[in-house]
């Protein structure tokens, strides 16, 4: 189900933010799928936007790149623990700004440290307009066996920009390992 990113009163929202939150880990040991134990020291959570043209990649924002080549995508900066209160890592979409040629933003959260999203506690990711701070939608990210999570897309419109929900796990700890699975979401 697509979301026209609009104003109540039909105006196109100029900006919009997905914000990532998770709690703190506890020092110890969790299991894995397939029963391997491991030893856990912290959890670290990341949110990635791929930008596309049609179905080629043009850039990436992500705890090593914040911002995106023309200025319009950022990181508001990498939170490695899930330290601190509300959002722990937030990417900004400046929708007016936006490249002409990207027609599709395709949002990813990782588990950098590789732990699977059933031992990771309360995490969520926040849809919200960037202007007013309402929240268009929220997606609790806690449960499962996959390392990723494919969020969801904003994609261009002829007339606005609009937000598909896709909520799909896949096994990847980095933005790069995430790339090649994110072709059956791209039309």
């Amino acid at each position: 189900m697509s979301i026209a990113l609009q104003n109540i009163d039909g105006t196109t929202l100029e900006s919009v933010a997905v914000a990532l939150g998770w709690d703190p880990a506890e020092f110890g040991v969790v299991e894995q799928p397939g029963g391997m134990p491991v030893e856990v020291f912290r959890f670290d959570l990341n949110l990635a936007a791929l930008l596309f043209s049609g179905d080629r990649l043009v850039d990436v924002v992500f705890h090593d790149q914040l911002i995106s080549q023309d200025g319009s995508v950022r990181h508001t900066g990498d939170n490695q623990t899930g330290e601190g209160p509300g959002d722990n890592e937030v990417i900004v979409f400046d929708l007016v700004r936006m490249a002409p040629e990207v027609t599709m933003v395709i949002v990813v959260v990782t588990s950098y440290t590789g732990q699977s999203f059933a031992n990771i506690d309360n995490a969520y990711c926040r849809f919200v307009d960037a202007g007013s701070t309402a929240e268009i939608n929220r997606f609790v990210l806690t449960g499962g066996p996959h390392t990723a999570l494919v969020l969801g897309r904003l994609y261009r419109t002829p007339v606005s920009w609009e937000f598909d929900a896709i909520g799909v796990g896949i096994p990847a700890r980095h933005v790069a390992e995430a790339v090649p699975q994110l072709t059956p979401y791209l039309s």
